[in-house]
């Protein structure tokens, strides 16, 4: 129920650009996000979730374009699938839901409904808000990490709880394809850099230990902060700092085409010798 408030919400926040623009693609996206950070450094696409949204794109020209998106999708990170450090014992699972407008610029002439300017590669770059809220699974249950504040946030000095929104900032690359006077398709891949390293609960240096077990909710951030032989100590090293987390979606997306431009007609009757 919530994520289909939540796309109906974005829905009609684009409809007005949708109706206002000289021109236009108002479309929807599927595919697959995942998470680059802590519990998954390095590797592309390990432990997929579905993602999906909506979007509008207005079209300045028919090199440059201007999208404002709206996706729904879910990241995920887990210590006994990356094997990085598996002894850490750590997982999570956390929503995202991102709002944002990127700018993208097509190595060729395209627009939806061409009968020349059919297809064209493109890059793109922009910026994001989005909110997240990580969940992990805890002696089989299944979790908000926040309040558990594994590392002492709010606890420790100078550690404040962390905000679960922030600020990404996608480049990526793709495709699009005009497929009639109305509709395109295409395909992207677009890696977001955040401003927050607390995307996977993860950032710091171990907070609780075999000595705090009584405190509250001590026995479930035991388990998360530290193996099963409790051989990690409080002030351990527990994730890099150094670095924010990253997340990434592969999407697909089906566009219908708004309105035209006059110098898209041009360029197709030039094409056709008139």
């Amino acid at each position: 129920m919530r994520k289909t408030c939540i796309i109906i919400v974005l829905l009609a926040f684009f409809m007005p650009f949708a109706y206002s623009q000289r021109s236009g693609d108002l479309g929807i996206l599927g595919g697959a996000g995942y998470y680059i950070g802590d519990l998954n450094p390095a590797t592309p696409f390990r432990m997929p979730k579905a993602a999906y949204g909506v979007m509008y794109r207005y079209n300045i020209n028919t090199r440059v374009g201007i999208r404002f998106h709206g996706i729904y999708g879910k990241v995920a990170g887990d210590d006994a699938v990356s094997n990085v450090n598996p002894t850490r014992n750590l997982n999570f699972e956390s929503t995202i839901t991102e709002v944002g407008t990127q700018l993208e610029i097509n190595f060729f002439d395209y627009f939806v409904g061409s009968k020349y300017h059919r297809i064209t590669p493109y890059i793109f770059g922009g910026i994001n808000f989005f909110m997240f809220e990580p969940f992990g699974t805890v002696g089989g249950n299944f979790v908000a990490l926040k309040p558990l504040k594994t590392e002492g946030e709010g606890i420790v000095p100078d550690r404040n709880p962390y905000n679960l929104y922030a600020i990404s900032y996608p480049l990526g690359l793709g495709v699009k394809y005009s497929v009639s006077k109305l509709i395109g398709v295409g395909a992207e891949w677009g890696l977001r850099k955040t401003t927050t390293d607390y995307l996977d609960d993860v950032s710091t240096t171990y907070y609780f230990n075999a000595d705090t077990l009584s405190a509250p909710n001590a026995a479930k951030t035991e388990y998360l902060a530290s193996d099963p032989n409790l051989s990690h100590q409080s002030g351990m090293q527990r994730g890099n700092s150094r670095d924010t987390d990253w997340y990434a979606f592969a999407l697909v997306q089906v566009t219908v085409k708004i309105r035209m431009l006059k110098k898209e007609r041009c360029l197709d009757h030039q094409r056709e010798g008139h």
